[in-house]
C-alpha cells in the first residue's frame, strides 16, 4: 500500500512539473480574469456557446472514441505517399495583390489591400505539446518560420495545438506587429515574450479598425483549452472587411446557428474559409461534417469557399482526402465555387483561376 502510495505521488508530481512547461501556455493576470467573466459568454466558470454543445453524442463514450483512435481509424488516414506541393516565395509577392497561401490544415497567409495577414501558424510539424505525438504527414512542411516574411496582423482564433503552435509563434515573434484573439489567449502570447501592447484580446461581436481594415470578431461552435481544464479562454471566427473584399476566417466550429446570422448582417463575403476536416459522428457539435460545410457557406452568403483543417495531421478516423472529396461533391451539387489549392500554391482572389484535384495520389 505504502508502495503504491508513492508511485501514485510521484505520478501527480510529475504530471505536475510537466504541464509547468512553457508549450502548456500562461494563466490570465487578476485584471484579465475580471474582463473575462465580465463577458456575457462566460457563465459557470468558463465560456460558453451559444447553444448546447456536448463534446460528444449521447451513443458516444470516451472508451469508445479512445478504442476507436486505436482500431478505427480508416487504412488510408495517413496519405500513401509525399503530398505533392508548391513554395511560394512569400517574401518576393506584390503586397497590394489580394492572395491567400494555404499552408495544409488551418495555416495561412493572406495579403489583403496591402496588408499582410497570418492565421493560426503551426509550422513545427506536430500539433501536439509533445514533440514525437501528432506529427504532420510527409511533403506537408515545405514552409518553416524561416520562410514567413513580417506579418502586420496574427489571427488566432483559438488555443488548441493545432491552431497555436509554441514553437512556431516564439520564433514568428519578431516578425509580428499585432496579435488578435479571443478572451484569455493573450495570457499564453505574454509567457511567450510577446509584449502586452502588441496584444489584442476579443469578445464575439466586438470590432476593431486597424490602417484600413476591419476586424468583426464573430463567434464559433467550439472549445478551448491546452491543459485538463476546458474553456478557460474564448474561441472564436472572424470577418475581415477591407475597401475591397470580405473575407470570414471560421476557425474550428461545429454547425450551428451564428453562421445564418453573420450572413445576414455581412452577405455577400467574397471567400468564407471554413473547416472541412477531422469531423466524426460522434463530435459533431464542435467540427462540421463536410455537407455542413457547404451549409453554411451558404448561410454565411459566401462567393467562393475555402477549405480547410485538413491536409496536414490526422486527428479524426477518416480517410486523409475524405474531406475535401466529400466536400467538393456536396459544393458541385450546390452550384458553390471551392478553391482546392496544393498546400503553398497562390490563391489570387481577384481572379476565377480553377485549381487541379492534386489529391488523386
Amino acid at each position: 500500500m505504502i508502495l503504491t502510495g508513492i508511485v501514485i505521488l510521484l505520478i501527480v508530481i510529475c504530471s505536475y512539473l510537466f504541464i509547468q512547461q512553457p508549450q502548456f501556455g500562461g494563466k490570465p493576470s487578476p485584471a484579465e480574469l475580471k474582463r473575462m467573466q465580465a463577458s456575457p459568454n462566460y457563465r459557470k466558470g468558463q465560456f460558453q456557446n451559444l447553444n448546447y454543445t456536448p463534446q460528444l453524442t449521447a451513443d458516444a463514450s470516451l472508451f469508445k472514441v479512445i478504442r476507436k483512435f486505436f482500431f478505427g481509424k480508416d487504412k488510408k488516414s495517413v496519405p500513401p505517399s509525399v503530398l505533392p506541393s508548391h513554395k511560394t516565395d512569400l517574401f518576393n509577392l506584390d503586397v497590394n495583390e489580394n492572395i491567400v497561401v494555404w499552408f495544409g490544415h488551418s495555416s495561412y497567409y493572406m495579403q489583403i489591400d496591402g496588408k499582410r495577414i497570418l492565421v493560426d501558424p503551426v509550422l513545427s510539424g506536430h500539433a501536439s505539446p509533445i514533440k514525437f505525438t501528432t506529427k504532420s504527414f510527409k511533403g506537408s512542411d515545405v514552409y518553416t518560420t524561416d520562410d514567413i516574411p513580417p506579418i502586420d496582423f496574427l489571427l488566432i482564433t483559438h488555443d488548441h495545438y493545432d491552431h497555436l503552435d509554441y514553437e512556431t509563434t516564439v520564433k514568428l515573434r519578431p516578425k509580428i506587429k499585432k496579435v488578435i484573439t479571443g478572451l484569455g489567449v493573450g495570457a499564453h502570447f505574454k509567457r511567450w515574450g510577446y509584449e502586452e501592447k502588441m496584444i489584442i484580446e476579443n469578445d464575439w461581436n466586438e470590432e476593431i479598425k486597424f490602417e484600413g481594415l476591419t476586424f468583426i470578431t464573430t463567434p464559433a461552435r467550439h472549445f478551448s483549452g491546452r491543459s485538463l481544464k476546458r474553456n478557460t479562454s474564448l474561441w472564436l471566427s472572424f470577418l475581415i472587411v477591407s475597401t475591397t473584399k470580405k473575407i470570414f476566417v471560421g476557425g474550428d466550429s461545429g454547425y450551428d446557428s451564428h453562421f445564418k446570422a453573420i450572413g445576414e448582417k455581412f452577405a455577400p463575403i467574397d471567400l468564407v474559409i471554413l473547416e472541412n476536416g477531422q469531423y466524426n459522428q460522434y463530435w459533431k457539435f464542435i467540427h462540421m461534417m463536410p455537407f455542413e460545410v457547404v451549409q453554411a457557406a451558404h448561410d454565411l452568403g459566401g462567393r467562393k469557399l475555402l477549405p480547410v483543417h485538413w491536409g496536414k495531421f490526422s486527428l479524426s478516423l477518416h480517410a486523409w482526402d475524405e474531406p475535401i472529396r466529400q466536400v467538393v461533391n456536396e459544393a458541385q451539387s450546390k452550384g458553390l465555387i471551392v478553391l482546392h489549392p496544393m498546400i503553398g500554391e497562390t490563391v489570387r482572389l481577384d481572379d476565377n483561376r480553377t485549381f487541379n484535384q492534386w489529391w488523386n495520389l
